[in-house]
């Protein structure tokens, strides 16, 4: 068995507080989005669309999801008015999810929500500091994609 070396138990801290701060994050966005009548799996998928109509293939790689999941979510989304598909010229087989006026409103209402709560926590750190921590985590992102 391999032993860790310092930097490999550092990293390791490091996915353990990413994982812990994943799942404060995820509860602190469904309670952002449940005003509006959205869970944060609901909330991220509108976001994706909100910059025009994607496939259910095409969120879930932005998402970093399975198809599978965005498929779920995309549903519950259809079924309460908050999205839609359309065809797909480019392909018959895969549908296009679109934001309805219901859930464009919804997302409107949430990215007020999050902006002024963004803000508050935002103003609790130095923004070189948040920089450079967004540089890391996006680098760390791109040594586990194999970049």
């Amino acid at each position: 068995m391999t032993a860790l070396s310092d930097q490999g138990r550092e990293f390791s801290s490091l996915l353990v507080e990413v994982f812990r701060v994943n799942g404060l994050l995820l509860a602190a966005g469904d309670g952002l989005a449940e005003p509006a009548g959205l869970t944060s799996a609901r909330w991220q998928v509108l976001g994706v669309v909100d910059h025009g109509p994607r496939t259910i293939a095409e969120v879930a790689r932005v998402m970093g999801l399975t198809r599978q999941a965005v498929r779920q979510t995309a549903a519950g989304l259809v079924r309460d008015g908050m999205a839609e598909f359309r065809d797909n010229v480019l392909d018959r087989r895969a549908r296009l999810l679109a934001l309805t006026p219901r859930g464009r409103s919804a997302l409107r209402e949430v990215k007020l929500r999050q902006a002024e709560w963004a803000n508050d926590l935002a103003a609790r750190l130095p923004l070189a500091e948040l920089r450079a921590v967004t540089g890391t985590l996006r680098d760390l992102g791109d040594l586990v994609e194999g970049r």
